[in-house]
């Protein structure tokens, strides 16, 4: 019954979404492992397919060489993925680690605790954490789209094949959905903190009325 009641108001039912949604942004960026492909080929050989495996926390170089054959021999060229992008992608995990941490503990709060957290600073510590994860999701989302964008240029095989050509052609790319999702969760989050700080300003000692209404003595004279 506390949960429909909690589910029914908009404190609550917005809480409920950041909890869902903070644990799709930090799930899809720090569970994601993909691989990109080349293709080599000498003479009229066969095709033959090279790939490497890569994924969080994005620090490429770590992720082995791509040994291109040399057509002479045995011999191989090695191809690095370059680039290490894990300062935003695990910034980006940890707010959501932390948001998701910060949303279960008041949603613990709201249903078994609610005179504790109206009655003292709950609602002013409330909306100053509040504002300040929404400030956070602003930070690492905009961080990690741009690192998002700098991963996808640096597994991209048409990017990698520049240095072995004309031996070498682009083969399959890597799917990137999984990391496009996370971004837009990541500002989906930044939408949903931003406006329940509303929500829960309209529960601290700032928004109500500091003057109430002046009770009636008898004879109809409002007291002072």
């Amino acid at each position: 019954h506390e949960f429909i009641r909690l589910w029914g108001k908009p404190l609550g039912f917005i809480r409920i979404l950041e909890w869902v949604f903070t644990i799709f942004a930090f799930a899809t960026t720090g569970g994601y492992s993909g691989t990109t492909h080349i293709s080599v080929k000498c003479g009229d050989a066969v095709l033959k397919d090279i790939d490497v495996g890569f994924g969080y926390p994005f620090r490429l170089p770590s992720y082995g060489p791509l040994k291109v054959p040399t057509c002479n021999g045995n011999a191989t060229n090695e191809i690095y993925l370059q680039g290490d992008y894990s300062s935003s992608a695990e910034f980006y995990v940890c707010v959501g680690v932390f948001g998701f941490l910060y949303c279960t503990a008041t949603l613990v709060l709201y249903l078994g605790y609610q005179h504790v957290y109206r009655e003292g600073r709950g609602p002013t510590f409330d909306l100053l954490v509040t504002a300040a994860f929404a400030f956070l999701w602003l930070v690492s989302s905009s961080a990690w789209g741009k690192g998002l964008t700098d991963v996808k240029w640096a597994t991209n095989p048409n990017h990698l094949v520049e240095t072995c050509q004309p031996l070498c052609s682009p083969g399959y790319f890597p799917s990137m959905g999984k990391l496009n999702a996370s971004v837009i969760f990541g500002f989906l989050n930044l939408i949903l903190w931003t406006g329940n700080c509303w929500f829960i300003f309209k529960e601290t000692p700032f928004h109500k009325d500091p003057n109430p209404p002046a009770t009636m003595e008898e004879g109809g004279v409002p007291s002072s």
